[in-house]
């Protein structure tokens, strides 16, 4: 059986844009991508609301700052064949970075601590698949626009300099962009049918992987 770690944010998590819940278990796209898969591979899906790649962020009871929380997961889920990150929407919110390049230093960041970590003897590091998070969008919800103001060009730019991360550090990856667009509700989130996109498309990426 192949292991797979998937570290992500709200879209991860399956947020329904513009109210506070998730999507129904089957279409959240973790689960998705596990049901096109098969039982040969285990998915373990770790997802939290305003996860950022590298940065702080105060005003929530977690630690939201994945360059701190990844190495536990790593460790307590270890042995892993593949981790996959689709992080760096959070990254756009203004009062966090508010760039795109800022998204990639913290993506590049995670990269390396994948690649260097030890979770134990003989125990070897697994693949990476960076997946870029679809790009937002314009929206009237007041409380999203205020968080991401001025941030959506940033957003464009996420794939690009992900994929040269990707090079750079010869790891797999994915653009989610190609197969789901946020949704207007909130300009963050996904609906049902693009957060569905999403776990269908990585399901043979993840097989060629690990074949």
């Amino acid at each position: 059986m192949k292991t797979i770690l998937v570290y992500g944010d709200s879209l991860t998590w399956g947020s329904v844009p513009g109210e506070p819940r998730r999507h129904d278990r089957k279409v959240r796209w973790p689960n998705v991508m596990s049901n096109q898969l098969g039982q040969e591979y285990e998915i373990i899906t770790d997802g939290l609301r305003g996860r950022l790649t590298a940065y702080d962020e105060h005003l929530s009871d977690s630690n939201r700052n994945a360059s701190q929380t990844l190495p536990t997961a790593l460790y307590s889920h270890a042995p892993l064949d593949l981790v996959i990150l689709m992080l760096g929407t959070n990254d756009m919110q203004p009062h966090i970075a508010g760039t795109s390049i800022a998204a990639m230093q913290g993506m590049r960041r995670l990269v390396t601590i994948v690649q260097n970590h030890v979770a134990g003897p003989d125990i070897p590091n697994p693949e990476i698949l960076i997946v870029a998070p679809p790009r937002l969008c314009k929206t009237h919800d007041e409380f999203y626009t205020g968080f991401f103001e001025g941030t959506i060009e940033q957003s464009y730019k996420l794939a690009e300099y992900f994929s040269q991360i990707a090079q750079e550090k010869e790891c797999r990856f994915f653009d989610a962009g190609t197969v789901a667009q946020t949704s207007a509700i909130d300009g963050v989130h996904l609906d049902t049918q693009n957060t569905i996109n999403i776990g269908k498309a990585l399901a043979p990426i993840v097989k060629e992987i690990l074949k």
